[in-house]
């Protein structure tokens, strides 16, 4: 198992971002905050996008109803006996897995739920296991996802009216295709032994990566254990909100904005005390789509593009390759 040290926050960091922090603590409270029912937030969303790639949102509108309703369904699962969850697995790409986190060598403190985001998805992988009802996961999962496509699009579509770019669902048209290759994810950390964590350091469940898809939309119980990488590889940590939703730029958006916006680079701590519970949605492109810097951001800034264009398909099976750390668009970034 993987065991890192956490390094203290820097509090030298020559970064405007961080200068305006003054509370600087073990976690970091200058997260971007953005309150999606105001009207006019195009602007904050594109400056968060711009300077972490990460941001926490409130007054999302999702029903409290279907994240208490899943939640209780994932944790039903997840106290199963383990010889009844892995009747549920392996992730053939979905399914039930555990520490292993894809096939090149990666491991974590964790448990998890991959899912495909197609409400016709079979659930019957579920049908053998102790107290769950593949049809109440499947009604649970929908509902949620249902609302957490919702929201990305929203996000995206400000995003476009912030960066003065047309069509305004330039981006959330990838979500909302029949097509779309969409992902739904459901990770349990469970407290880790204790004489795994010792003089600060910290078993890392889930470790260090960006996400390859277009945009990520994270919620999790209100268990620390999430931290970003923003400023000369420091790793800050992000106090938990189980109200609120954290949402990430993946690669995908970072290559379609030209770098403009951040892919960041996070991952998951495991906690000694309590279990933590995290559902995240990736929005991602049909597997055909070409993905590259969009013409008009290019034409706008004058700038040239520093990606090759590729399908979604081809990054996709490059980044399956990979190892988590990896950074996976070093392959499709063209030479200077």
């Amino acid at each position: 198992m993987v065991i890192l040290s956490m390094p203290a926050v820097n509090e030298q960091f020559s970064s405007s971002i961080i200068k305006n922090c003054k509370s600087p603590s073990s976690f970091f409270p200058c997260i971007p905050l953005i309150d999606l029912s105001k009207p006019d937030t195009k602007n904050q969303l594109v400056k968060a996008c711009e300077e972490f790639g990460f941001f926490k949102v409130v007054n999302h509108g999702v029903p409290m109803e279907f994240i208490t309703k899943l939640e209780s369904e994932a944790i039903k699962f997840f106290s199963s006996p383990l010889i009844q969850k892995e009747k549920a697995g392996p992730p053939d790409p979905f399914g039930y897995g555990s520490k292993k986190i894809g096939p090149n060598g990666d491991v974590g403190w964790v448990e998890y739920i991959l899912l495909s985001t197609n409400p016709d998805f079979n659930y019957q992988k579920f049908a053998s296991i102790l107290g769950v009802n593949p049809q109440d996961i499947r009604d649970a999962v929908n509902d949620y996802v249902s609302e957490m496509k919702k929201m990305a699009c929203e996000i995206l579509e400000m995003l476009a009216e912030g960066l003065k770019i047309h069509p305004r669902n330039v981006f959330s048209k990838l979500l909302m295709d029949e097509q779309s290759d969409s992902l739904f994810r459901l990770n349990h950390y469970p407290p880790c032994p204790p004489d795994q964590e010792f003089n600060g350091r910290n078993l890392i469940g889930f470790g260090e990566h960006t996400d390859p898809q277009i945009i990520s939309l994270l919620r999790s119980n209100n268990t620390s254990g999430l931290q970003i990488s923003i400023v000369d590889g420091h790793w800050i940590s992000v106090p938990p909100d189980q109200n609120s939703f954290f949402i990430n730029v993946g690669d995908s958006l970072q290559v379609m904005t030209n770098g403009r916006f951040k892919s960041v680079k996070h991952r998951f701590l495991a906690n000694s005390v309590k279990s933590r519970l995290s559902m995240i949605y990736f929005g991602g492109p049909p597997l055909s789509e070409k993905i590259g810097p969009l013409a008009s951001l290019l034409m706008k800034g004058e700038q040239d593009s520093l990606y090759k264009e590729f399908t979604w398909f081809e990054y996709k099976k490059s980044a399956y390759k990979s190892r988590l750390a990896d950074n996976r668009l070093v392959l499709f970034q063209k030479l200077v």
